[in-house]
Order: structure tokens, then C-alpha cells, then sequence
């Protein structure tokens, strides 16, 4: 019975962990605006916890890019840049390139239907305009593939890139435009995913990823102009 119960035990998360898939989505979604000190007080009320996991959790989203610790004076949530932009971005494409070809090596039927899954329910959040679910199913679609690659170093680099890109990410996703051009592309990563065509998804998605570059600069920049719009009228 106790060999029974060491086998069948469930391990639970570090609390300070749980926070953090807490506080991500408010930095991601911009309920916490970049540039913004983390309410640390606060958060540590809404969550119910101490101070002690709420800054091992802030650590973490550091570590993330998503927040900037100042000695003896908190948190403050990091703000993107076009130079930061113009930098991540083409690393994290070949690292999806990569990602893909090697899905297509790997992958097993089961995780084809598994993306082909969330694929159709990407499409439903886009029918529905449901920015929040599309984002969310769009993220674990490219989770999927690479983790479909099976190889952990290029998943831990690779999500290490994405998480300091999310934020921006995902308030390009904005445009109308580029929201279509968006699905249209996924339907072309499912397309080569399913035919297992290493060569032409990892294309693909070296494109997909340029796309979004061109969308999250246009973003930075129209949301500078719109900064300093104000502040001459103010």
C-alpha cells in the first residue's frame, strides 16, 4: 500500500509558480501596462499570499523579461522596444524553423491530431473575435510543435524568447488585418505539419514570425507616436 501511494503520489506546484501563470496574463493583456510599478501589495491581497512567493514569482517573470526588479524599490513591468524587437524576433524564427523541421521528423499521429484540435479551436476564437482564447490557443499551438521536435534545449531557448515577446504579441494581434493574415498563415502551418513536410513548415514559419515582427513594430511605433501625441496636448 505505501509503494502504492509513493508511485500514485501527486507532486504539488511551488505556490510562487502558481503566481506566476497568475500575474503573466495581467502583464500579457496589459491589465498591467508596461512601465507600471507591480502593485506587489495588492496582488499579494488578491491572491491571498505572503510577500515571500509573490517575489519569487516576480523573479521569475524577471528572469522572463515581463518585469525589471530595482533594489529597495519593487517591480516595474518592462516596457518592449523596436530595438528589442528587431533583435529577438529573427533568432526566435529560426528556432521555430527548426522546431518545425524537426515536428516533422517526430511527431506522432496522436500530437497531429492534437494541433489539428486546437487548430479548429483557434479558428472558432477568430470566428467569435475572442482575442483572449485566440491568443491563448495560438500559443499552445507553437508550444505543441515544439514540443512535438522533442528536443528540450531548443524548447527551453525557445520559450525563454517567447515569454519576453508575448506581451507585444499580443496586442498586434489588434489589427484586423493582420488578425487574418495570422489565421491564414496557421492554416498553412497545419497544412505542411499534417503532409510532414519539414522543408516547406519551416518556411513557413520563418515568414509567420517576420509577419509578426512587421506588426509589433508598427504597433511600438504608432503607439509612440500616440504617447507623445498626448503629451504635447497635455
Amino acid at each position: 500500500m505505501d509503494a502504492m501511494t509513493d508511485t500514485n503520489a501527486i507532486e504539488r506546484r511551488s505556490l510562487h509558480l502558481e503566481l506566476v501563470d497568475r500575474i503573466r496574463p495581467l502583464i500579457v493583456e496589459s491589465q498591467l501596462k508596461p512601465g507600471d510599478k507591480v502593485p506587489e501589495k495588492d496582488l499579494c491581497e488578491r491572491f491571498r499570499v505572503s510577500r515571500t512567493p509573490m517575489r519569487e514569482a516576480l523573479k521569475v517573470l524577471a528572469a522572463e523579461g515581463l518585469v525589471r526588479l530595482e533594489p529597495n524599490r519593487g517591480a516595474w513591468v518592462t516596457v518592449v522596444t523596436v530595438e528589442e524587437v528587431e533583435e529577438v524576433f529573427p533568432v526566435l524564427g529560426a528556432l521555430e524553423a527548426l522546431s518545425g523541421e524537426l515536428a516533422c521528423t517526430n511527431i506522432t499521429d496522436t500530437e497531429i491530431s492534437h494541433i489539428r484540435w486546437l487548430h479548429d479551436q483557434m479558428l472558432q476564437s477568430y470566428t467569435d473575435r475572442n482575442l483572449a482564447d485566440y491568443f491563448k490557443t495560438n500559443q499552445d499551438i507553437h508550444r505543441a510543435i515544439l514540443l512535438a521536435a522533442k528536443n528540450q534545449s531548443l524548447t527551453n531557448t525557445c520559450q525563454a524568447l517567447s515569454a519576453r515577446m508575448q506581451r507585444a504579441r499580443y496586442a498586434a494581434n489588434l489589427s484586423e488585418e493582420r488578425w487574418a493574415d495570422a489565421v491564414s498563415e496557421h492554416e498553412k502551418i497545419i497544412q505542411s505539419l499534417e503532409a510532414r513536410d519539414g522543408k516547406q513548415l519551416s518556411q513557413v514559419l520563418v515568414q509567420h514570425m517576420e509577419n509578426k515582427k512587421k506588426s509589433v513594430i508598427k504597433w511600438l511605433m504608432r503607439a509612440a507616436e500616440q504617447k507623445s501625441s498626448t503629451g504635447v496636448e497635455g
